[in-house]
This record gives structure tokens, C-alpha cells and sequence, in this order.
């Protein structure tokens, strides 16, 4: 399958080719839901997705993940070294590192702006130093680096038919809706990591502190203080999505099936940690393989309908660009 996504897209260089299908099995190791979505792109422009996203699981591997006797000195210059890297390969240089290498390429090819990643880069670099956010205000100027820009970054790819600019805030808004949503489930991973992320003005509202949540975690009990405030912090995601949502009808046709699926699929998150009991302090929170199943299957049946409808003879709007017909499975 990954050859045949690369020959789509006309990526023959095989170090480039090497490249992005380094980024494809980050993003199918790392990111399950989003790759399977991603499977009901049109073949071509898969390869950009990944490299997006392989880019991104790169840098946050090295914030989360920096292995065993590795300093937050050690993680800063990595990600220096990584920040270097991309620059350079943005300007159009050669990078020895794979998913530089593919992002830089995608990048050119869909003129993604590099502010993007600028941004998304302080976001990772913050995570070495900053363990709270005592707002939700924040808290949103964190996760537009780290979330929103994945949102825009997209856009390019995925196509629209309005102005880019009138679909950006919803593009924006999904891809900090899918991040709180990771928030609210990874909750006790990320406190073992010594980092909260849901606003401490809003845990507070409900009694709830770094302390108790300590508490919880290394003991097991539950506490309703903090089952309430896991659900208030489930409806502020809520909303997030009600942000978002109009945006899919701004998208190209044919990536629509792709996005609305990573949508339902990542909102379902938010239902199995509510029928958890909002247990996210003691087990991680899973959509199940028949919902998965049957939203995969739904998906399916729309990019049918995107194809024939795409095969149609239709009238171009006068100065529209002409897209070759895409293949989509």
C-alpha cells in the first residue's frame, strides 16, 4: 500500500520515498484512529497526511518519550537540533532526518505555511518547562501550537470549496478538540509525567488540585469532586466539537468521509470515558473495535458516494482550477 500512495503522488526520489514511509508507520504505530481516517483519503494525498502527522509524533516522542537517563537539557537540545533541521529543510536543503525530509517536501508541494510549524515547535519546547495551566485561556495558547496548527496544516491538503481563510477556525478548532479530548483520557498518563493539562480554574471549581489527583492515581480510590470535574472538562471538549463541526462541509468532497470519521471516532472517546465513570486517573478510556467497525464501514460508503459523484460531468465554475480525477481507495 505504500508504494502505491507514493506512485499516486508522484514521489519517486527513493530517499523521499524512504522518507514518507518512515512517517506512514509512525503515524500507524502511534496514532490508530487518525490512521485508519486517513485510509479514506484519495491515495495521492495520503502521503502528506503522514508526513504531517510523522513530523509531529517525531517531536513529541522526543518531549514524552526521551528515553532512560535523558535530562530536560538533553530533551531541549534534541529538540533544538530538530528545529535546525527543519528549518533548513524548509529553505530547501537536504536533512538527514526522515521525517524532515518528507514534511519539507509536503510543505513545498501544498505551500503550507511555515508559521505553522514555527508554532507548533514552541509548543513542544514548552512541554519541557511548563507542568500546568491555570486557565483555559492558557491553556488555548498552548494547544494552538501544539493542536490548531495540525488543523490548518491540513487544510491545504484535504482541499476545500470556500477560501481556505473562511474554513480555518474550523479547521483549527478539530484539531483542539481532538487534543482535549487525548487530555481528558490521558489524564493519569500525563500526571505520572508530571504535567497537568486541564485548567487548574476549572479542576478548582470542583475541589479538585494537583494533590487529590496524586491521590487518586497512587491509590486507587475515586472521588466525586473529581468524577465532576472530568465531566465538566468533557463538556468544555463538547463544545470544542460544536466549534468545529461546520467545517466539514467546507471540505473537498472527497476528504470529507476522512475527516468526518476521525471526528466521530475521537467525540466517541468523550462517550466511553463517561461510561468509564470518568475513570481516566485508573484505566484508559476505548472506543470499541464495533463502533470502530461500523464507523470505519459508514466511511467507506461515503467516499463511494464522493467517487460518483466526483465522476459526474460537471459545468466548472469559470476560473476554477481543473483536478485530475483522483483515485480514492
Amino acid at each position: 500500500m505504500t508504494a502505491r500512495e507514493l506512485d499516486a503522488a508522484g514521489i519517486t526520489d527513493p530517499l523521499l520515498r524512504d522518507a514518507y514511509a518512515h512517517c506512514r508507520r509512525l503515524n500507524a504505530r502511534h496514532g490508530t484512529t487518525y490512521f485508519l481516517a486517513t485510509r479514506l483519503l484519495p491515495v495521492a494525498r495520503r502521503p502528506a497526511v503522514h508526513a504531517l502527522y510523522g513530523f509531529a509524533r517525531r517531536a513529541d516522542d522526543l518531549v514524552d518519550e526521551p528515553g532512560p537517563g535523558r535530562s530536560t537539557a538533553d530533551c531541549a537540545q534534541a529538540l533544538g537540533a530538530l528545529q535546525r533541521c527543519l528549518e533548513e529543510g524548509l529553505r530547501g536543503g537536504a536533512s538527514r532526518e526522515p521525517v524532515v525530509r518528507a514534511v519539507a517536501h509536503t510543505a513545498t508541494v501544498y505551500g503550507i505555511d511555515h508559521r505553522h510549524f514555527t508554532d507548533f515547535m514552541a509548543s513542544m519546547r514548552s512541554d519541557l518547562t511548563v507542568t500546568d495551566y491555570p486557565t483555559y485561556e492558557d491553556l488555548r495558547r498552548y494547544v494552538h501550537g501544539s493542536a490548531a496548527v495540525m488543523g490548518l496544516e491540513m487544510l491545504p491538503v484535504l482541499g476545500t470549496v470556500v477560501p481556505q481563510e473562511e474554513a480555518a477556525p474550523h479547521a483549527a478548532a478539530l484539531g483542539i478538540a481532538f487534543q482535549l479530548t487525548n487530555f481528558l483520557r490521558d489524564v493519569g498518563e500525563d500526571l505520572d509525567r508530571g504535567r497537568i493539562y486541564l485548567p487548574a480554574d476549572l479542576l478548582a471549581a470542583h475541589g479538585v488540585d494537583r494533590t487529590l489527583l496524586r491521590w487518586s492515581r497512587d491509590t486507587g480510590h475515586r472521588d466525586p469532586r473529581i468524577t465532576a470535574a472530568m465531566a465538566a472538562a468533557a463538556e468544555l471538549t463538547r463544545g470544542v466539537y460544536r466549534e468545529a463541526e461546520p467545517g466539514l462541509a467546507l471540505l473537498d468532497p472527497v476528504s470529507r468521509p476522512c475527516i468526518r470519521t476521525a471526528f466521530v471516532l475521537y467525540r466517541a472517546i468523550l462517550d466511553a470515558v463517561r461510561d468509564d465513570g470518568y475513570a481516566v486517573l485508573h484505566r484508559r478510556s476505548v472506543v470499541s473495535r464495533r463502533r470502530r467497525a461500523a464507523t470505519a464501514i459508514g466511511g467507506l460508503a461515503r467516499v463511494a458516494a464522493a467517487r460518483t459523484a466526483a465522476r459526474r460531468p460537471a459545468v466548472r465554475r469559470a476560473g476554477a482550477p481543473h483536478r485530475p480525477q483522483e483515485e480514492t481507495s
